[in-house]
């Protein structure tokens, strides 16, 4: 797969003082070299690539056009990582504030429970710039960043990283029925996290917020994932099981505590910041959807899954709605007979689908009075998925009624059948810990996590300067390709929209941890 076109999206970066981990990228791509800076980041490298399947418009009107025609473009960098100037007043906000001056309507998307996230106004986002604080006082802060990105299909990919500051964020988002939501989130999520990282350590040192231990700002249990309370097995959660297998400690137990270079209210301000982003960009994108919905129906039934990695110091957060995924390829402690090390594939994401039986209960137990909350296998028959951004009509009784014809949903009788609740997880990064996969769910269609880590593990031992993530995308494509009877030169040459029979949109970014060195030789064995 060298013809010029073949990926929507390739690119690399390479931390400072990690030269044997090049993470290279033929065919065009370039790589972009890390500050010549002191190293505080917890990685070394990393790659992102994305193969289209649908047929979807180059860019949508969403945002009266603003997203497509003056955000978008100044982030996307599909082949390379770039410098861009990190604004301390979101200006990026600031082109969307003239959208939300006409309403302050404040939309409820998510099920009435103690223990939904709160609901933060439309109108906040219009004045980010005029009450947020310097940037210097978020997490997230930094004067000039790296950023690359692109679109593929339905998919949108997204990097940022400071590697001056230690950290990496990195967004996948699976955009359905339209990329216009995965537009906005890839238009608006980054800022609006950076924002909210701002606003919550601005709070936190003047004293306006306070929690209990083992609890977020709204009352949802945060937890912490711990490479040595894992099952010996390490290869869980399948695709067919449930993160019910994950042993978890939350953050009101204090022996996690005690001297670590990160405190525990500091992971919870930044799980919050997360959570608190993802409300409000939902919020802002329903109400937007509600003013623009008279000329365009079909944005209410425009959604995204949503998989945010970020990478703090030596801590790794997770934020998922849907079915993406981020799988951690670490090695065991202990040693076979042979003297070999253990690679474990752990999951370090919820499946928000009604496959998985805890949230179908879920689902189902949230709706007592409609038998037809489950029809063929999907919510309301119209989703797989049981959480995500977006998807109006099935969240909001008037976006529903905007549907017309078999396209509307009968009997909505208890919106919202959607959650947007995210699953949100905190590791710390140890020495064993070898590299993240983050990926959407078309990888997982063909690679089970196990074969997603062994892939991976074996070629950047036998190729240091390869990129892993492109060899994952033509893995997949020589398996796609077998499946269908093709050869990948045959599937290759389908036209996007009509290559969606054989495989989905697809976006992998596989990052490098800690000081772990790509030559390396040591023996390794793949636990199963």
């Amino acid at each position: 797969m060298n013809s010029e076109g073949d990926f929507n999206v390739s690119f690399g970066y390479q931390c400072n003082g990690h030269e044997s981990g090049s993470c290279e990228v033929p065919n065009k791509c370039v790589i972009v070299p890390g500050l010549q800076l002191h190293k505080t980041s917890s990685f070394s490298c990393l790659s992102g690539a994305a193969l289209s399947a649908n047929a979807t418009l180059a860019n949508t009107n969403i945002c009266n056009g603003l997203i497509a025609a003056e955000i978008l473009p100044s982030l996307d960098s599909p082949t390379s990582f770039r410098r861009v100037p990190s604004s301390p007043s979101c200006s990026r906000l600031d082109i969307l504030s003239s959208s939300l001056q006409s309403s302050m309507s404040n939309l409820s998307c998510s099920p009435s429970s103690p223990s939904d996230p709160p609901e933060y106004d439309s109108y906040m986002l219009k004045s980010m710039s005029q009450s947020a604080p310097s940037r210097s006082e978020g997490f997230l802060n930094a004067m000039e960043v790296q950023m690359a990105g692109g679109a593929a299909g339905e998919d949108r990919v997204q990097a940022v990283c400071s590697e001056e500051h230690g950290w990496l964020f990195c967004g996948i988002y699976d955009g359905f029925n339209g990329r216009d939501a995965a537009d906005f989130l890839a238009g608006t999520l980054y800022e609006t996290v950076s924002y909210y990282s701002n606003l919550v350590e601005w709070e936190s040192k003047s004293d306006a917020i306070r929690a209990p231990d083992g609890l977020d700002l709204d009352g949802s249990l945060q937890y912490i994932l711990e490479d040595s309370s894992t099952s010996p097995e390490g290869n869980f959660p399948s695709s067919k099981s449930s993160n019910k297998d994950l042993s978890v400690k939350s953050f009101g137990n204090e022996s996690l505590c005690p001297k670590m270079e990160i405190s525990c209210s500091h992971r919870q301000a930044v799980l919050d910041s997360l959570q608190r982003a993802l409300i409000q960009a939902e919020n802002d994108f329903l109400h937007m959807v509600e003013q623009e919905m008279e000329e365009r129906p079909d944005l209410v039934s425009v959604g995204s899954c949503v998989l945010v990695v970020l990478i703090h110091g030596n801590d790794l957060y997770t934020l998922n709605l849907g079915d993406s995924r981020a799988v951690l390829a670490s090695y065991d402690e202990r040693n076979d007979l042979s003297g070999n090390k253990w690679l474990k594939a752990i999951q370090l994401t919820d499946s928000h689908t009604v496959d998985n039986e805890t949230e179908r209960t879920r689902v189902i137990s949230e709706h007592p009075d409609d038998p037809a909350t489950i029809v063929a296998g999907k919510v309301k028959g119209k989703l797989k998925v049981t959480r995500a951004f977006g998807v109006g009509y099935l969240k909001k009784e008037k976006l529903n009624d905007a549907l017309m014809g078999i396209l509307r949903v009968r009997n909505l009788i208890s919106p919202p059948y959607i959650s947007t609740q995210p699953s949100l997880n905190v590791l710390k990064i140890t020495k064993n810990d070898h590299f993240v996969i983050v990926a959407s769910d078309g990888l997982f269609d063909f690679l089970g996590n196990v074969e997603a880590v062994e892939l991976v593990h074996s070629y950047v031992l036998s190729n240091p300067s390869g990129d892993p993530a492109k060899f994952l995308l033509e893995h997949l494509v020589e398996r796609a390709a077998e499946c269908a009877g093709f050869s990948m030169e045959e599937l290759m040459s389908i036209p996007a929209g009509m290559r969606r029979k054989y495989h989905d949109d697809v976006t992998v970014i596989v990052i490098m941890l800690g000081t772990n060195q790509r030559t390396s030789r040591a023996s390794t064995c793949l636990q199963v």
